[in-house]
């Protein structure tokens, strides 16, 4: 009896521990609690630098940064919304330029050296095919070779004298990489 007894409580001990640990790991609102946020800089110095580029290049249109990419393309009647929103869930560009009307005419990427990793190429691969596929041009530059506003303009096919630039609607979708644009 008394084996019987000491297996109860190890067993009721063990119910406890486990109990107490998953209550831990679920998330119960306390609205007294602390929290352990803390604010960060929304873009890191390279992004700011290329923001202001932009600006200045595209006075006529829309620059948003860090933009999560369930807002800018959605999946297709017919398939499984979950299955291919979960391919890029937690994804964002870095940059988005739409015109006056907020249609979207390309996705900029600026890519630093940790975007030579393996993991992360595969990660840019990935959202370029989803950006590409909802028809979105994606442009990547590096950060080492950082456009000027001259060589913005031209990668959106402006000159001095255009308002608009090129329809990008009816061209083809492309992904363009300027590698060595100073």
């Amino acid at each position: 009896m008394d084996g019987f007894l000491i297996l109860f409580l190890i067993c009721v001990v063990i119910f406890w521990a486990l109990a107490k640990s998953g209550r831990r790991r679920g998330f119960k609102y306390n609205p007294n609690e602390a929290w352990p946020f803390e604010r960060k800089k929304l873009l890191t110095s390279p992004e700011k630098q290329l923001y202001y580029r932009l600006k200045e290049a595209l006075p006529d249109y829309f620059i948003f940064s860090q933009v999560q990419l369930s807002q800018l393309v959605t999946v297709r009647k017919g398939h499984d919304f979950k299955q291919w929103f979960n391919r890029i869930n937690r994804m964002s560009a870095d940059f988005v330029v739409t015109d006056q009307a907020m249609d979207v005419l390309a996705v900029i990427e600026l890519d630093d050296r940790s975007h030579l990793k393996a993991d992360r190429i595969a990660a840019d691969q990935k959202k370029d095919k989803a950006l590409t596929s909802a028809g979105i041009r994606v442009i990547r530059w590096k950060v080492s070779a950082m456009p000027s506003a001259v060589k913005i303009r031209e990668a959106f096919n402006l000159t001095e004298n255009a308002a608009a630039p090129v329809d990008f609607v009816d061209a083809k979708i492309e992904k363009i990489q300027i590698n060595a644009i100073l």
